[in-house]
């Protein structure tokens, strides 16, 4: 029953992952502000199609950071407390995103319009960058140590021990880790263009966006091509319940998908709606609904690649200094009670989801024009 509920919440985590990275076409446009805005209309209008929704991704962020701490709270205490130096700055980053939408336009604006606007263009490359860099460790591993013994001791009851120097920027020492976090930074630029030729009418500024897409599509495939066949090629922790140690297990990555067939599945048919979505908003001039279909090819693929890293007794933070505290479902997850308690409150999670909808469409009941801009009284 235990393990079902681990299951259960590395899943709803790995979903939650998926809706972030796909959210996370709002820094994607904004990264696009400076390189295809190429006069104050089409700034604004960048700036106000993605100003309507950059509290999706904060939230989902908050979301899925609050679900992994509650179901899987050693990794929290692990990762968070020793790394805290990479995870604060991704936070800084969309703190400073939501600041500079909701002062840019203020009165007595000290610091000018343009400086906010360079803060959005800045965070816009560095978010998905540095979250993409930091998940890698989740494949690439991390050094710390697990002692859980250690809660006994009166003067020093600390069970992980960071082992770095670096505090969490060790990720970027893995080129594989860098490797994803390009392919999360161009993925959302791609998704960035897509959303807002979804969104915004206005002739000139279309075609820059769909020759967007095509060049940050073409970007984003080379890395993700190149770090999918490093991950199912590599070696992997597997744990052993019944001793309680990891061993080393050759195409670990590939043997989950193998064993586990439904995930390639869902990987194969995410990857296809994300090339679909891509290649049509990319060729078809009357296409403009392709964020939908790369988007749940996005969600997908995501979803496949975190329940890789966990599912099948799968070590999902190894530690590369201390094999035998890497951590997995099995041993970093809340108890059966809280992961029950969990499981019952999570049944609200479709009306939620409903509302979301909701409040997503009429936000988005027609495009945004360059007239609506000098009519509405609140804008970016």
């Amino acid at each position: 029953m235990l393990y079902t509920l681990q299951q259960y919440w590395w899943i709803v985590v790995s979903l939650l992952g998926g809706l972030l990275v796909f959210l996370l076409f709002v820094q994607g446009a904004n990264s696009l502000i400076f390189t295809l805005g190429r006069n104050e209309t089409e700034r604004l209008l960048i700036i106000n199609s993605t100003g309507r929704k950059w509290e999706f991704t904060f939230t989902t962020l908050v979301t899925f950071g609050g679900a992994f701490f509650a179901s899987f709270p050693l990794f929290y205490s692990t990762s968070f407390s020793g790394a805290y130096a990479v995870w604060s700055l991704i936070l800084l980053t969309f703190v400073v995103q939501a600041v500079s939408y909701e002062f840019q336009s203020k009165p007595g604006n000290l610091i000018g319009r343009r400086a906010y606007r360079l803060m959005l263009f800045i965070t816009g490359w560095l978010s998905p960058l540095l979250l993409g860099t930091a998940v890698g460790t989740l494949f690439g591993g991390a050094p710390f140590s697990v002692n859980k013994d250690a809660i006994t001791h009166a003067l020093n009851p600390v069970i992980s021990t960071w082992q770095g120097n670096l505090y969490g920027f060790e990720a970027v020492c893995n080129p594989w880790n860098l490797l994803l976090g390009a392919s999360v930074l161009f993925l959302a630029r791609c998704l960035g263009a897509m959303y807002l030729v979804n969104n915004l009418d206005h002739t000139p500024l279309i075609p820059r966006l769909r020759k967007s897409v095509m060049t940050n599509a073409a970007l984003f495939l080379a890395c993700f091509i190149a770090f999918l066949t490093h991950l199912l090629l590599k070696d992997g922790l597997t744990f052993i319940a019944e001793t309680g140690d990891f061993i080393t297990t050759p195409y670990k990555y590939l043997n989950t998908l193998l064993t586990l067939p439904l995930l390639a599945l869902l990987l194969l048919l995410g990857v296809a709606l994300a090339l679909y979505g891509i290649i049509r908003t990319a060729f078809s001039v009357h296409y403009k609904r392709g964020i939908w279909t790369a988007g749940a090819g996005t969600i997908l693929t995501v979803l496949t690649l975190l329940c890789l890293a966990g599912l099948n007794h799968t070590a999902y933070y190894p530690s590369t200094t201390d094999p035998q505290s890497s951590l997995c479902i099995e041993n970093s997850s809340s108890s059966a009670f809280t992961l029950t308690t969990m499981t019952l409150v999570s049944l609200i999670i479709p009306l939620v989801l409903a509302y979301i909808f909701y409040a997503w469409r009429q936000i988005d009941r027609k495009a945004i024009t360059e007239q609506e801009l000098h009519e509405t009284e609140h804008k970016y």
